[in-house]
C-alpha cells in the first residue's frame, strides 16, 4: 500500500480576535489527497488556507473534525509531514549543509543517515554550495535549501505554504519547474497553498477552490492537462479563467 494518504474530515477552526469575538476561519472542510498526488489550495486572503496547512502539520489544533495520515490521527508535529513556508526560515549561523542536516540532527539519526544530506542538496541543484551561508544565497536558492531540509526526513506529505510568493516572476516560474522535477523524482504527496491561480494550474493534479471566510470548499477542480504544460495553451487559459471566475475575479 502506498503511503501518504491524507484525509481531512469535517475540519473547522475558530479563534477569538482582539475583541474576544469568535471568528470562524474554516468551517466543515473535507477532502482527500491520494498518495503521490499534487494538490493546490487557492482562495482569497483570510479564507484559512495557511491555517489548514498548519493544522495538517500539527502546529495548530482544529476546533472540530479530524486529520488522518495513512489512517492515523494527526494531533502533533511529526517528521512524516514536511512544511516549507514563504520565508525559507533558514538558520543564518549554519551552512547550507548544516541547515539541510538539522532535521536529522534533531531526530538524532544524522550519523546513520548523513548520506541523505548530500543527496538532497544535489537533488535541489545546490551541489557546490554546501559551505555557503544563507546570506550568500539568492531567494530561489534559499528556498531550495528549505525544500531540501523538509525532504531530508523523507516525509510522506510535503506541505508548501506559498513557498514562491516572495520571488520575482522569472525566478518563480523557474522554481515551479524545479518543484515539479523534485516531485517527479520523489513522488511525495504534495499540498500547496498559493494565491497564484496560474501556478496552481501549472503544477497541480487537482485544485481546491476556497470561499471567503469562513473558509469552505467551493469546488475541487481536476486538472486534466498533459505535462509539461504550456501556459499559453487554450485549455490551460480556459481552466485558469474558470477558477478566476469561481473566485469572482472574472464576471
Amino acid at each position: 500500500m502506498l503511503e501518504g494518504n491524507l484525509c481531512i474530515n469535517n475540519l473547522s477552526c475558530e479563534f477569538l480576535n482582539h475583541e474576544d469575538k469568535k471568528t470562524i476561519a474554516i468551517e466543515n472542510v473535507g477532502f482527500t489527497v491520494k498518495p503521490g498526488e499534487f494538490v493546490s489550495i487557492v482562495g482569497p486572503s483570510g479564507c484559512g488556507k495557511s491555517t489548514m496547512l498548519r493544522m495538517i502539520a500539527g502546529l495548530q489544533k482544529p476546533s472540530s473534525g479530524e486529520i488522518k495520515l495513512d489512517g492515523k490521527i494527526v494531533d502533533k508535529p511529526g517528521y512524516e509531514r514536511g512544511l516549507v513556508f514563504q520565508d525559507p526560515t533558514l538558520f543564518p549561523w549554519l551552512t547550507v549543509y548544516d541547515n539541510v542536516a538539522s532535521g536529522l540532527v534533531a531526530r538524532k539519526v544524522f550519523k546513520e543517515q548523513k548520506e541523505l544530506v548530500s543527496y538532497y542538496i544535489k537533488l535541489v541543484g545546490l551541489e557546490g554550495f554546501e559551505k555557503a551561508y544563507p546570506h550568500h544565497l539568492s531567494g530561489g536558492m534559499a528556498q531550495r535549501v528549505a525544500i531540501a531540509r523538509a525532504l531530508v526526513n523523507d516525509p510522506k506529505v510535503l506541505l508548501l505554504d506559498e513557498p514562491l510568493g516572495a520571488l520575482d516572476a522569472f525566478t518563480r516560474m523557474y522554481m515551479q519547474d524545479e518543484i515539479l522535477r523534485i516531485w517527479g523524482k520523489r513522488k511525495n504527496t504534495l499540498l500547496l497553498v498559493t494565491h497564484d491561480v496560474e501556478e496552481a494550474v501549472y503544477l497541480s493534479d487537482r485544485i481546491i477552490v476556497m470561499s471567503p471566510r469562513p473558509g469552505r470548499i467551493r469546488k475541487i477542480v481536476e486538472v486534466n492537462i498533459k505535462r509539461p504544460r504550456d501556459r499559453n495553451n487554450k485549455e490551460f487559459l480556459s481552466l485558469k479563467n474558470d477558477i478566476l471566475t469561481l473566485l469572482n475575479f472574472v464576471k
